[in-house]
């Protein structure tokens, strides 16, 4: 395993979890099928990647929110996504692993303004969560 491998593995997470489409999920599953690093590293590498993609995703929103009000959402995933964190809170923010509205979770709490370091515990829990149930059935 290189450097080079690990580095790719957190960009792909990375972009994934930002509003640009990407496979980190293939990525992981690929390299621990292949042996490419200990699946605990390469976990752990992409949950930060992931999580990092988030707060971005949520850094987004909370500068957008000081120009452009919350109501004034336009596109659909981004009005399920207000509704869900309206509703449930931040521990909605567990479900931004999800496809489709799980990056707008990240940028409509950022926009909402809710606590970063919340935000991100909340975020790196359920990316977490979710790469480690893949590699339980890779490894």
């Amino acid at each position: 395993m290189d450097d080079y491998s690990l580095i790719g593995l957190f960009v792909s997470a990375f972009i994934s979890s930002t509003l640009f489409p990407g496979g980190s999920e293939a990525v992981l599953v690929y390299m621990a099928s292949e042996g490419s690093g200990h699946w605990l590293q390469l976990w752990w590498i992409a949950s930060v990647g992931n999580t990092l993609g988030g707060m971005t995703s949520w850094l987004i929103g909370y500068l957008l929110s000081k120009r452009y009000p919350a109501q004034g959402l336009v596109k659909s995933e981004h009005q399920r996504a207000l509704a869900w964190v309206q509703r449930w809170g931040s521990p909605v923010l567990l479900l931004s692993w999800l496809p489709i509205v799980g990056d707008p979770l990240c940028v409509v709490a950022g926009w909402l303004r809710m606590h970063w370091l919340v935000s991100m515990l909340l975020i790196l829990f359920g990316k977490a969560v979710r790469y480690a149930v893949l590699l339980y059935f890779v490894v």
